[in-house]
């Protein structure tokens, strides 16, 4: 790789002072725009990066490590990161937290705040507008200084790095069969999280199953606060709809809401399950299926394998965790007919 080009080689090679060429590159008004401008196109030219980064090069550890999760609000961000602050406690390491609220340039602008705080690595899981977008440029430019980075829930392959995730089709898929062991013919995937890996991943596990039985495919998404409830609810009191599979617990919390609303039983009516145990689905009334994510273990993994990179413990190559994963039916879904059929349906993946 090309030798870095330090900041007073920058300065000499601009004919300016290293304090010009410093603030000039943290955008200081003292300097002005054109001088800014320019002395970033030569700082990019001669392969300049910030000297948090050089030291993470260099391996000189600060004992930090940047978090980059979509929110924290989510019971299982909320979770996973109590497993990774837990864990890189008891090891020593402090922990910088910071919510990229599924924004691409806020997503952008941390890490490059992270950078410049000198951490030792970064987990991360990625923002839903940079995966929509497909835009990773600024994670791939962690791996390309060689600053060790961890994957964790949602993930790329474009990025070349450890990750950690469930086997997301494989869960999608055995939930979608056990709905339609109970009788249910018409199943509707619905997320609130589109164009994320994990819905991607959870959508096709769904469709896998009900193609398989030759069942009707339907699906809904939606961004945001546009909850389609009108759609939902037309849908359930024409009887299009006895099975759901939500990709988030949100999304079946509030659907079950309005599917009560609109004089439905749950499961009488419609079945329905969901990802992330989380309290808001334990606690509502019918308690909420879900299969579990694992989230605290997500979070331990990704901090022991981090820091097993950081210490040069780990052979080159990328390492992918699969956790193993549960489903565990609650008051939301109908039980099965029968436990021996339902043994020869799950049966057939592990044969």
């Amino acid at each position: 790789m090309k030798r870095n080009i330090t900041l007073k080689a920058l300065s000499k090679s601009l004919n300016v002072s290293v304090s010009t060429v410093s603030k000039a590159l943290n955008d200081s008004p003292e300097i002005s725009v054109a001088t800014r401008k320019k002395i970033k196109e030569i700082a990019a030219l001669n392969n300049y990066i910030p000297n948090a980064s050089a030291q993470n090069l260099k391996n000189k550890k600060t004992k930090k490590i940047g978090v980059v999760i979509p929110g924290i609000l989510p019971h299982f961000f909320a979770e996973a990161l109590n497993g990774i602050e837990e864990t890189a406690n008891k090891m020593g390491y402090q922990v910088m937290i910071c919510i990229s609220k599924d924004s691409l340039n806020r997503e952008q602008e941390i890490i490059k705040n992270l950078l410049n705080n000198q951490v030792d690595g970064f987990i991360i899981s990625l923002a839903q507008e940079s995966q929509a977008t497909n835009n990773l440029n600024h994670i791939k430019e962690i791996t390309k200084w060689k600053i060790p980075l961890v994957l964790f829930d949602r993930v790329s392959e474009e990025i070349n790095c450890d990750k950690i995730v469930l086997n997301e089709e494989l869960q999608a898929e055995l939930a979608t069969l056990d709905l339609i062991k109970t009788g249910c013919e018409n199943i509707i995937y619905l997320s609130g999280i589109p164009n994320t890996s994990v819905s991607e991943q959870r959508k096709a596990g769904c469709l896998t199953a009900i193609r398989e039985h030759g069942l009707p495919e339907r699906i809904i998404e939606f961004e945001g606060e546009n909850f389609p409830a009108h759609l939902i609810k037309k849908l359930a009191v024409d009887k299009k709809i006895d099975g759901i599979l939500a990709a988030d617990e949100l999304s079946a919390v509030i659907t079950m809401k309005t599917l009560i609303k609109a004089g439905l039983k749950i499961p009488e009516d419609i079945s329905v399950i969901s990802y992330t145990n989380g309290t808001m689905g334990s606690h509502f009334i019918p308690s909420l299926s879900v299969i579990d994510q694992q989230a605290h273990m997500q979070g331990k993994i990704s901090v022991e394998t981090l820091l097993d990179r950081i210490e040069g413990h780990l052979l080159m190559d990328p390492i992918l965790y699969r956790l193993k994963s549960k489903i565990i039916h609650k008051e939301s879904t109908r039980k099965t007919s029968s436990i021996s059929q339902r043994g020869l349906l799950i049966s057939k993946f592990f044969n």
